[in-house]
């Protein structure tokens, strides 16, 4: 049985595969997103986006725990007015941002980068090399080496805010850690008016993006459905 992690500390995330039923795990990684993104001077929200998801799933990856299973990373940036918008972390950051988007409509990518770490035909090979064995079948290796990602962006545009709503959606402390200030499956909900693309982008992780990567893996997403949701 093939092992999901996702390397990710977001409730919504993970709330999102169980809801989908596709069993997981969670590791977390340590990776400054910051850091990353001087080293590379990526400034375009969707690029962004696919470096940090690729940053966090290889950090992951390369731990012992991720041996023989796939690694799921993400990251959600939101393009407004041209600027990349991560988390706003303060109340004076996010009450700004809200202030302008207060009616009006911006983009919100989520980068996906999916790691194969199963054995491969060449893991097995070099394991066997300089040893005796016996003339036995050894399993086919699952492992295709895989190192493949993904961007899924949606426009979402926001109704008409009162100062009032900002400030007591704000106190909820909800959009502090939410890229672009804002959540679709929360609170933040109430001032979305609509949203043109994968509302799952917005969520954070799109299941049809995470489909389609593991089809590079030789994987169905059915292959990762929990039989006990079943």
């Amino acid at each position: 049985m093939t092992r999901l992690i996702l390397a990710s500390q977001s409730p919504a995330r993970t709330k999102l595969l169980t809801e989908a039923g596709i069993r997981h795990e969670v590791l977390v990684s340590d990776v400054d997103e910051d850091a990353v993104q001087a080293k590379y001077g990526v400034t375009d929200a969707h690029d962004t986006a696919l470096l940090l998801a690729r940053a966090k799933a290889e950090a992951v990856a390369s731990l012992p725990e991720a041996e023989g299973a796939l690694v799921i990373g993400c990251d959600s940036v939101f393009e407004f007015d041209g600027e990349s918008h991560g988390k706003p972390y303060t109340a004076e950051v996010a009450r700004e941002r809200m202030l302008r988007m207060s009616g009006s409509q911006g983009v919100l990518h989520t980068g996906h980068w999916l790691v194969d770490c199963r054995d491969t035909a060449a893991d097995l090979d070099d394991e066997a090399e300089g040893t005796e064995t016996e003339d036995t079948e050894a399993e086919a290796p699952e492992g295709t080496g895989a190192t493949v990602g993904a961007v899924s962006s949606a426009e979402v545009h926001f109704a008409e805010m009162t100062t009032g709503d900002i400030d007591a959606y704000i106190a909820t402390g909800e959009p502090l850690h939410c890229a672009g200030s804002f959540t679709i499956d929360g609170l933040g909900g109430a001032f979305i008016r609509k949203v043109d693309g994968d509302p799952h982008a917005v969520v954070g992780l799109s299941i049809s993006t995470l489909r389609d990567l593991l089809v590079h893996a030789n994987m169905g997403i059915t292959d990762l459905w929990d039989s006990n949701n079943q």
